[in-house]
């Protein structure tokens, strides 16, 4: 099985939890002595067997490998990626299962990582998400008040736009956020916006 790990917690002695997403679950495994391997680190991509026990109220995980990517060895682009994949587990941890979307989506973005931005990818990705579920809010009228939006819009977290005097938050220029949401693209978008759009997008998906 395949998957990225999206959280660790630990247990008893040197014994650790791991939450894996795969291309069908969001599930926990026990790894015995986890705490000694490098390679389980929160967004690594793994390859693993796992062994129920009847015995254990959880599966236990093993034969792990480790499928890694070349930016890994870039300290800017891990601490990125890890901050971008924690969200995936407080977004799907109650999940019990899941379309190929995620795994794919993750993936995508994972093998593109230290060829672009990774911001831009991070952005791009949950804007993806967020149309996959259906939660892209684009029918020009404030969340807050549910009047008009004017030339300035703010974004709420889940890029749920507002009137910027309604949240207290930074403004953008209204085409060119609608444009982001229809495209799914940062193409037209400069660097300072990514900056912005990236906190929000870390407020949760």
């Amino acid at each position: 099985m395949r998957g990225f790990i999206i959280d660790i917690r630990k247990a008893k002695n040197e014994d650790i939890v791991v939450t894996v997403l795969t291309n069908e679950s969001v599930k926990s495994y026990w790894r015995f002595f986890g705490a000694r391997h490098s390679i389980l680190q929160i967004g690594n991509f793994i390859d693993f067997e796992i062994e129920e026990d009847s015995g254990h109220f959880m599966p236990k995980m093993r034969k792990v490998s480790h499928l890694g990517f070349p930016w890994l060895f870039s300290p800017n682009h891990l601490l990125i990626w890890q901050n971008f994949i924690r969200l995936f587990y407080l977004h799907l941890k109650d999940s019990t299962e899941l379309e190929n979307f995620y795994l794919d989506l993750l993936l995508g973005i994972a093998k593109k990582w230290d060829k672009q931005n990774p911001k831009r990818l991070a952005v791009e990705g949950y804007l993806k998400l967020l149309f996959h579920e259906g939660r892209l809010y684009d029918n020009g009228f404030c969340y807050i008040c549910e009047e008009p939006l004017h030339n300035r819009v703010g974004l709420m977290r889940a890029f749920i736009p507002a009137h910027p005097h309604c949240i207290y938050a930074e403004d953008y220029e209204k085409n060119q956020i609608f444009k982001l949401f229809d495209t799914q693209s940062t193409i037209h978008i400069e660097d300072s916006i990514i900056e912005k759009l990236y906190k929000t997008l870390l407020k949760g998906l």
